[in-house]
């Protein structure tokens, strides 16, 4: 009998071998189980004995192959029993090798929801099963996969019979998309927004392009209400995206009981206290971070700054090859992560450096160190350095809207649309954001004033290669949200403003190596 376990997002086939032989009564449970599959002879037993059937008293060994893979999780009860029921005569089921069967038993022979239904329904579809038999309360997940048969169950006695009339059974009704995590409205709108016309544009090139960004600017002036207003703008996602978040969400068993495909774009914001795994995932388990709950969205982190060291250098590796790259004794895990980085962080610790009403109390070695707790290579990584300055009163009392979020998202949609089509040959990147160095040089060429004005920023502010780099990719998504083929002056020139913190570190520098020789 079929069936499969997680890792990670992915399963691994399973078959279950059971034997009834000749000898004293016992159990054995074989194939490298841990305790939740250690456990399930009391509740395959228990839920065998409430569905009307019965314990052969013989030897029964159950291996669970192949057996260098641990079996972690519940979902091996269903098919423990089913086998177990086949193998002694109890019933007659000609079709057992055809699907792929998993779920958690009760002691009264209820079926429980698992994780990763549509992980495995996939699984199913990929290794052309027949179909797949689950819980009543994952049918809805696993019947997003519209050309795969799924059967549902709700106790033992119900799965045995339609196992043994599967042309009986009713396909459960399609889910639809779960309150929360699909459409537009949660999201709040930009037209809510005063002033602040700097980060407006930022944000909206972020989205066009993918980029990662990071808001600088004292308490108070918006940095977290424009952030959460960002998924709003974004294009909707597509069918191959929305199976990819589904899946994770379900893998982290935080899809709702009615199931339902993810459409909207996921925005995360983890607390400052978080640690590595909360952000990458792992642990015992191995379950997604939330960089991969972010996945195809937004992940924001509040108080940059405040985050621990390592939690903050984690993430180095998804922004660079989107996806989290887990590596244990047992073997390697990915989990898919590709977002885009949003944080926003005050100018010093007091939060007044730049404030225009309220004076700084920090020192130049207070503001440096609060400064250092983010590293150059991560802060290397963050294409646009957006300056919020404290919001002026008469933009505070303004009564009239803003621009409202549907007119940013058609502006962001079009430039994504000439992206894709740009793009559509080439595996893994759909955004300027995802540009390698062949489509930098291909897409990004610049000619002799860019070239130069470029030369001088870098040399004026030390950038790095990935910084230079970052800033084509800006400038790319400058020119594509005008609709131009070649980029010129002023998308270099913008793309390069983006660079703020750049530029403050370089002045710090400047004042650090003056007091030096002064001294």
């Amino acid at each position: 009998m079929h069936t499969a376990v997680l890792r990670g997002i992915d399963p691994i086939p399973v078959v279950v071998e059971v034997d009834v032989a000749s000898g004293l009564p016992g159990f054995t449970l074989v194939g490298l189980p841990d305790s939740s599959v250690k456990e399930a002879r009391e509740r395959v037993f228990a839920a065998i004995k409430h569905a009307g059937f019965s314990i052969p008293p013989r030897r029964i060994t159950i291996n669970l192959a192949p057996a260098d893979w641990r079996k972690e999780g519940s979902a091996f009860d269903l098919p423990m029993a089913l086998a177990l029921l086949a193998a002694s005569g109890q019933v007659q089921i000609d079709a057992l090798q055809d699907w792929i069967i998993a779920g958690e038993l009760s002691l009264d022979g209820h079926l429980r929801a698992i994780r990763g239904a549509l992980s495995l329904a996939l699984h199913a579809q990929r290794e052309n099963f027949r179909g797949i038999l689950l819980p009543s309360v994952n049918a809805a997940e696993a019947s997003l996969v519209e050309s795969l048969r799924v059967l549902s169950a709700g106790h033992l006695r119900q799965a045995i019979q339609v196992l043994q009339n599967p042309s009986e059974a009713m396909r459960p009704p399609h889910a639809t998309s779960p309150s929360g995590l699909a459409g537009r409205e949660v999201y709040p709108d930009f037209r809510d927004l005063r002033g602040q016309f700097l980060a407006r544009r930022a944000l909206e090139v972020a989205a066009a392009g993918g980029h990662h960004f990071v808001f600088i600017g004292s308490p108070g002036c918006g940095k977290t209400m424009m952030a959460r207003r960002v998924p709003g703008i974004l294009p909707p996602m597509n069918q191959g995206e929305a199976l990819e978040a589904t899946c994770i969400y379900g893998c982290a068993g935080l899809l709702p009981k009615e199931g339902g495909l993810i459409t909207q774009r996921p925005f995360r914001q983890p607390h400052h206290t978080a640690s590595a795994h909360a952000l990458v995932g792992g642990g015992p388990k191995l379950r997604p971070g939330e960089a991969s709950l972010a996945h195809h969205g937004l992940l924001f982190l509040d108080e940059w700054p405040e985050f621990h060291r390592a939690a903050l250098e984690s993430l180095r590796q998804p922004l660079e090859d989107g996806y989290v790259q887990l590596s244990r004794v047992a073997g390697t895990v990915r989990f898919p992560s590709r977002f885009i980085l949003g944080a926003a962080m005050n100018p010093c610790p007091c939060g007044y450096l730049f404030d225009s009403v309220k004076a700084c109390t920090c020192s130049p070695e207070e503001i440096a160190r609060y400064r250092r707790r983010i590293s150059g290579p991560m802060l290397d990584r963050m294409d646009l350095h957006i300056e919020v300055p404290r919001l002026e009163m008469a933009n505070l009392l303004r009564t009239d809207p803003g621009e409202a979020t549907a007119a940013l998202r058609g502006r962001v949609e079009k430039a994504r649309e000439i992206q894709w089509e740009r793009y559509r040959s080439q595996a893994g990147v759909e955004c300027n954001a995802r540009m390698g160095v062949q489509e930098i040089r291909k897409h990004a060429q610049l000619d002799g004033a860019c070239r130069k004005l470029l030369v001088d920023a870098i040399s004026r502010l030390g950038l790095s290669a990935r910084a230079y780099d970052r800033i084509l990719k800006v400038a790319r998504t400058l020119a594509d949200l005008e609709g131009v083929v070649d980029l010129r002056e002023e998308h270099l020139a913008e793309a390069i403003s983006y660079r703020s913190l750049d530029k403050s570190l370089a002045k710090m520098d400047s004042n650090s190596l003056t007091m030096t020789s002064s001294s």
